[in-house]
């Protein structure tokens, strides 16, 4: 790792651009995109260096700590790479460059700028040099990232000072104690791979080591790690640790053996399918015990462009919903990386735009970006569609693809018709449409195909019912109800399988049944003729009785069956 980012330019192959505008990428893709972001990284520290000459701060200066990292980085370049292309390391310096322009807050500045003591610690430990820093602790500990946590014993509490020595791979740590006088503590710190051993509880002094997923390959084990400990795992402000329980760490470890299972089916890098070791870092979200039991479905997952190959996750209990969720979030990764390589489109930030997998109004950069991973998450279902194995698991994956396929396809449209693409935004976008395109033309089960283009009307519909607000005089095209609120969308889901026994109305329209969805979503609206739930299934039932032209212009808008709102 140089002292300096060298000025050289990247060029991306068209051969590349291709693969990724495609909603896919090799290897190699990802490779590239990679190094672009490994130049973004050294760009950031280089800035941020020069910010910190000037703090003020209780620990060893930021030219100290960077010595060390240049020193460990000569020795191991490997590991060193691999610890600033951390995904921590991005949220860290994102973070607190967005603290030295004054738009985030946290913990003293002086103790989160200490994390370049922190990185560098854990880079000497990887290359078993030598180094005597003074660090920021949290309540007696220090987080290194990549490798784990240092604890000491009976240590005071809060933001306090320590101090931090390596040696040929050891750690010496100290810092005060809470009755007034000094604790120290030396650990060997390492990884510790899934599942571990109960008698390796960490106690009230000790190393507490980085969880790693294994995810085997012909050439043999990679470890991703399983994230609870960093203060920067997180998309915003830093963190205390969350350790998952040991159960719950093994449940992680088995589906995503499971998941991984699934993505390894042989068929090329088309959107969909991408190399698991490729991820970076898996972030837990939510629980740290196996109880309550998980959902089915993910509940919850995210990511950030300031952290490459990272994904926050809630963890469900069916290993498709995890594999979905990592090509998922693996393609907002790809497409951040894009986004800092190229200028895509003219964005005025304003949320004004339908997205068929939210209950918000979006800006065009959230449309771009949902557009690009769920063409992947079509990608996936295609794959679960080409290896059904019975006529369930083809109506289940046929739904998916069909639903998926539909609503990536209009957002698609929505970006190129809107004219703010830039050249290299279009042909990405175009290259989007050309994917989906193709896969519109494939044949899909004609049940999950009916159920997914209902589904989709229904969430249309309701969103519009919900966001858009009916004409007024004085007013020309649609506008946003400013009463507006967010609204579960419990169709999208219960629509995947075709009710045997339908009771309610949205089961009998899944199961195709109109006419009583009709009878029973009339029921609903005597209590009130306007509940967009209710009105939004009375209208696709209707449409799907008699289609028409006023059910075709009830469809297109729906906001006109409303009153205005309050206020």
């Amino acid at each position: 790792m140089p002292s300096e980012p060298r000025p050289v330019p990247f060029r991306m192959p068209e051969r590349i651009f291709a693969e990724l505008a495609a909603g896919g990428g090799s290897a190699q893709a990802v490779a590239f995109l990679e190094r672009a972001e490994r130049a973004r990284r050294l760009l950031l520290l280089r800035t941020l260096l020069d910010r910190l000459d000037t703090l003020r701060t209780p620990l060893s200066p930021a030219a100290e700590a960077w010595d060390v990292l240049k020193e460990a980085a000569a020795l191991a370049p490997g590991p060193v790479d691999r610890l600033l292309l951390a995904p921590a390391t991005g949220g860290w310096l994102a973070h607190l460059l967005r603290r030295l322009h004054g738009t985030a807050s946290g913990p003293p500045l002086w103790a989160e700028a200490g994390y370049l003591c922190a990185l560098a610690l854990a880079a000497s430990v990887r290359a078993g040099t030598q180094a005597d820093l003074r660090v920021p602790l949290t309540d007696g500990g220090l987080s290194l990232p990549g490798l784990g946590r240092a604890r000491l014993a009976d240590a005071e509490g809060g933001s306090t000072v320590g101090r931090a020595r390596t040696s040929g791979g050891e750690l010496t740590l100290s810092g005060p104690a809470r009755d007034g006088g000094t604790v120290s503590v030396t650990v060997r710190p390492a990884t510790r791979p899934l599942p571990v051993p109960a008698a390796d509880a960490p106690g009230p002094g000790a190393w507490i080591p980085l969880l790693t997923l294994t995810h085997r390959t012909p050439t043999g084990p990679v470890a991703i790690p399983l994230e609870d400990l960093d203060p920067y795992r997180d998309l915003d402000d830093p963190l205390p640790p969350a350790r998952l329980d040991a159960e719950e760490a093994e449940a992680w470890q088995r589906l995503f053996e499971e998941a991984v299972a699934l993505l390894a089916a042989p068929g090329g890098d088309g959107p969909g399918r991408f190399d698991p070791g490729a991820i970076r870092a898996v972030v837990p979200w939510g629980r740290t015990g196996t109880l309550p039991p998980a959902p089915p479905t993910v509940l919850v997952s995210a990511s950030s462009g300031d952290s490459f190959g990272a994904m926050v996750i809630a963890r469900p209990s069916s290993a498709v919903a995890l594999a979905e969720t990592l090509v998922h979030e693996f393609q907002h990764s790809k497409l951040a990386a894009l986004l800092h390589l190229f200028p895509l489109l003219d964005d005025d930030r304003e949320e004004r735009y339908y997205a068929p997998w939210r209950p918000d109004p979006r800006h065009l950069t959230g449309l771009l970006h949902g557009a690009y991973a769920f063409t992947g998450v079509t990608g996936f279902w295609r794959d679960r569609l080409a290896g059904a194995r019975d006529e369930r698991a083809a109506d289940t994956a046929g739904y998916h693809f069909a639903l998926r396929r539909l609503q990536s396809r209009l957002v698609v449209r929505t970006l190129l018709v809107e004219g703010r693409l830039t050249p290299q935004g279009r042909a990405l976008v175009s290259g989007l449409a050309g994917t989906l395109d193709g896969w519109l033309r494939e044949p899909v089960p004609h049940a999950a195909l009916t159920r997914a283009r209902t589904a989709a009307a229904l969430h249309r519909t309701e969103w519009r019912l919900r966001n858009v607000a009916p004409p007024s005089s004085g007013h020309e095209g649609p506008r946003l109800r400013p009463d507006r609120t967010s609204w579960p969308d419990v169709r999208t889901h219960a629509f995947a399988a075709r009710p045997l026994t339908p009771h309610t109305a949205d089961e009998y329209l899944a199961a195709g049944n109109a006419a009583a969805a009709l009878a029973r979503y009339a029921g609903q609206r005597a209590a009130d003729p306007a509940e967009p739930h209710a009105l939004a299934g009375w209208i696709v039932a209707r449409a799907a009785l008699g289609p028409s032209r006023a059910t075709r212009r009830m469809l297109a808008r729906p906001e006109l069956l409303q009153p205005l709102p309050s206020g």
